[in-house]
Formats: structure tokens, sequence, C-alpha cells
């Protein structure tokens, strides 16, 4: 039991945040969606989906594609940025007059890649912006795959042309969809960086000490 509490004490952050996800995603938009595709389904004349159907259906992947592709794009950009720009007194950026960490002293408990050297050290130096670009570009095929698909469904209960994947990434919806999300998820981080400037939340890693000083980092 207390190594049950231990454990639950350490990562509480990451379980609470992934519990919301599933609560949001397999609880919310998930029935929500259901409901919604299939009210587009009745007007078209077709007959409603269950569960497993709706789980398979163009209409979930696009939503789902759609929503996690910006996210992911939106934390590359950061943490790439976050590398190379500054802003002074932000709790989100590196202080410009001191922009490097320095490295801790390699130990026996140091990450294995980071003990390797070589090539597999310079690689794991920036697999955190690797993945999410990987995990971007995943996203973005999947969203342009469950869009296309989406978008014929509806094209043949209308008797219009269908478009090849290729094509649909041509379309002014796919970029419409795409830019909605992205804009929102770069002001909502840019703000972040300006906020934590000015603005305090006490005890959180992502404020800065309460009487700091506007103009300082720490």
């Amino acid at each position: 039991m207390r190594g049950l509490r231990r454990f639950g004490r350490n990562n509480g952050l990451s379980l609470v945040l992934f519990a919301l996800f599933l609560v949001t995603f397999a609880g919310g938009q998930f029935f929500t969606g259901q409901r919604e595709y299939n009210a587009d389904r009745r007007e078209r004349g077709q007959p409603p989906v269950g569960v497993a159907g709706y789980a398979r259906s163009a209409h979930f992947l696009e939503a789902t594609a759609e929503n996690w592709e910006s996210e992911f794009f939106q934390m590359f950009v950061y943490v790439t940025l976050t590398v190379l720009l500054f802003q002074k007194g932000s709790a989100e950026s590196n202080d410009p007059d001191n922009p490097r960490t320095p490295e801790p002293a390699l130990t026996a408990r140091s990450p294995w890649a980071a003990r390797r050297g070589g090539w597999v050290r310079k690689l794991y130096e920036h697999s955190l912006s690797l993945v999410l670009a990987g995990l971007f570009m995943l996203s973005f095929v999947l969203h342009a795959v469950g869009g296309n698909r989406l978008r014929n469904e509806e094209a043949a209960a209308h008797g219009e042309v269908l478009l090849s994947t290729w094509d649909y990434l041509g379309t002014a919806r796919f970029w419409f969809e795409s830019f909605q999300n992205w804009q929102s998820e770069f002001l909502s981080i840019g703000l972040m960086v300006v906020l934590t400037v000015f603005l305090r939340e006490k005890n959180s890693p992502e404020s800065k000490p309460v009487n700091t000083p506007h103009g300082e980092h720490s």
C-alpha cells in the first residue's frame, strides 16, 4: 500500500492528465461524435451506426487526427523555438542573458543513450522534438486520409465527384480544418509565454516565484 501511495504521489500529474484524456476522449468526444455522425447520416437517408461502426468511421478518424495534429505541431514548434528564441522574464523561456543551463555531470544513473555517446547521444539530444515531429506527421496523414474518406462519403450521397487523398490535400476544406486549430494553439502558447512574465501561480513549476521581478527568470 505504501508503494502504491508513493507511485501515485510521484506520478499523480500524468495519471490525472491521462485519466482526463480518457474521460473526454472515450466518454465525451466518442459518444457525442457518434450522435452527431448519426444525425448527419439520417439527413442523408442512411442508417445509423453503432459503437463499433463509429470507431471505424471516417468521421471519428478525421475528428481525432485533426485535433492531435494541431497539438503535436504546436508542441514540436514550441520545443524547437525555445532552443533558439527568448522571452525575457518568461517562465517558459531561457534567460537571454544566461541562455544555457550547464549540463549535469554524466553519472551511472544518466540515461543509457546519454552514456552511450556518439550518434546515439546526438539523436537522444533531440529525441523530444523528433518524436513530436513524428507524431505530428502521423496525425497529419491520418487527418488527410480520414478527412478525404468523410468528404467522399458525403460526396457519394449527393452524387458528386470523389477525390483521392492527394487531391484532398489541395482543398480549402483540409487546410481550413488545419489552420483553425493551429492558430488557436499558437495563440494559447503565446499568451502563456507572455502572461508568465507578469502573473504568478504559487508553487507551480510553470510560474516564477511570486517575489521574482517581472524581468528576471528566477
